[in-house]
């Protein structure tokens, strides 16, 4: 259970490699393995068993795997220009059907999602990723985040069982922060219906335009600032200059809002103030319910 965006990231990356036409298929007519129905294509239409020979030798695989890699960076090198500097240009095209030369948006999406861990737990050498400080157990991560925990006089319960899961934190903080980060990588694929939902909201008066149109946006949307928030956190220890790179994620925003749903300068701003609102508001609930979490199982 401690893997599943890895484990789903790494499994959706499987069908990007083998998207052309296998040539260790089976020939047509030949008895299908599994039910012997004779075959009339890739697939078994009596059963849905791929009609392939799993028999081929060591070169015949590296070829494939050769071939699926190339056909891979192919799809990406179409993908991240789009996504990047043409980002209406490519939600618009998925949209309108054209799929075949990008990457599926939700494989996208898995993908940037373990990037962004992996490049959050790249701390700097000797400076802790978490730790506990002072006799009030406030939580400083390596980012400069404090969560402060306030003593309250009130001795109840909901403070005695904050004050003795702090005492387990302080006692294994690197299993505090595995925990957080595990419980995090899960979290974040809500942020694709919460925020097709209120896109959903804002634009519910508007003929044409779907729940699915929302997801595909927000999954593109997503997807560049998540792979802009990788790129700042590796590039900073070099410069501190890095950081305005996040001055790129609202001028992108108001591009990939207007350009894909048609918008004029004001509707465009309006719906991006919305949705910053919105998105501070869920972040700050989020840690909440993370650090509650955390303390729950680390008590556990």
């Amino acid at each position: 259970m401690a893997h599943e965006i890895e484990a789903a990231a790494l499994d959706s990356v499987q069908p990007a490699l083998g998207r052309r036409a296998p040539s260790h298929a089976l020939p047509l007519g030949a008895p299908c393995p599994n039910c012997e129905t004779p075959l009339a294509g890739p697939w078994c239409h009596a059963c849905g068993q791929p009609a392939e020979d799993y028999h081929r030798s060591l070169v015949r695989l590296s070829r494939e795997a050769v071939d699926g890699l190339f056909d891979l960076d192919g799809r990406l090198w179409r993908t991240l220009p789009d996504l990047c500097l043409r980002p209406a240009r490519l939600t618009r095209q998925f949209l309108d059907g054209h799929r075949i030369g990008q990457i599926p948006p939700f494989r996208l999406f898995l993908i940037v999602v373990v990037l962004v861990f992996l490049a959050a737990g790249l701390e700097p050498q000797g400076k802790p990723a978490m730790q506990l400080n002072g006799p009030g157990g406030d939580l400083t991560t390596g980012e400069g985040l404090d969560l402060k925990v306030v003593p309250v006089v009130r001795d109840d319960a909901v403070s005695t069982w904050v004050s003795s899961r702090l005492k387990q934190a302080a006692k294994d903080p690197q299993g505090f922060e595995r925990t957080l980060t595990e419980w995090a990588q899960r979290l974040a694929v809500l942020a694709l219906p919460l925020s097709a939902l209120l896109l959903g909201l804002m634009f519910f008066w508007r003929r044409g335009v779907y729940l699915f149109d929302h997801l595909i946006f927000s999954m593109h949307s997503l997807s560049f600032q998540g792979l802009l928030l990788t790129t700042t956190m590796l590039a900073s220890p070099l410069s501190g200059w890095f950081q305005l790179l996040f001055l790129i994620a609202p001028v992108h925003l108001f591009a990939h809002l207007r350009g894909t749903y048609g918008l004029g300068v004001f509707g465009t701003l309006w719906r991006m103030a919305v949705l910053f609102v919105s998105s501070v508001i869920v972040l700050l609930l989020a840690l909440t319910g993370l650090v509650m979490i955390g303390l729950a199982e680390i008590g556990g």
